[in-house]
């Protein structure tokens, strides 16, 4: 006499081992093919957390570079109002501009401010001398004008006006 099985007659150690054994190795497929790599979603969580540490340290870097043209501005006017008082000590006049002391050979170059400006050199009565930049703007006569007389303390342009605060 034949007896068929049917699958709910099945004994579970015969018919149960052969299917683990497929259910396990799926899994290990499914596990291998997840550490393969990234996703997209991981991929660009990591490139925007990277732009954001970027831009953070852009947002100080052009702070600093801001900063560093200031005092290049007060720095280049205070070495110019100098070259002037030579001049004016050597010739017994003003000068008129940065061209006029390097054409006596008091300067080897021509001074600018760090926008390309050209400093300023005004004459007071009583011999005294002030060098101006026209600041950041380059639009003189305003409060970013940045002047020789800092070191007396009756700065034009002072570096929290020239920011803004």
């Amino acid at each position: 006499m034949h007896t068929e099985q049917t699958p709910e007659s099945a004994t579970p150690s015969s018919a149960g081992a052969p299917e683990s054994a497929a259910m396990a190795a799926q899994r290990r497929r499914r596990r291998r093919r997840r550490s393969r790599g990234m996703t997209l979603i991981e991929i660009m969580v990591v490139l925007a957390i990277i732009s954001l540490i970027l831009g953070g340290v852009g947002m100080m870097a052009i702070n600093r570079y801001k900063d560093a043209q200031l005092d290049d501005a007060r720095n280049n006017a205070v070495l110019v109002h100098q070259l002037s008082e030579q001049y004016q000590l050597q010739k017994r006049k003003c000068p008129k501009n940065v061209q006029e002391l390097k054409a006596a050979g008091f300067a080897a170059r021509e001074a600018k401010d760090p926008w390309g400006n050209e400093f300023e050199i005004r004459c007071e009565q009583g011999g005294g001398i002030i060098v101006v930049s026209s600041g950041p703007d380059g639009t003189p006569g305003n409060e970013d004008d940045i002047s020789s007389d800092a070191a007396a303390g009756a700065n034009q342009g002072d570096a929290k006006d020239a920011k803004g605060k």
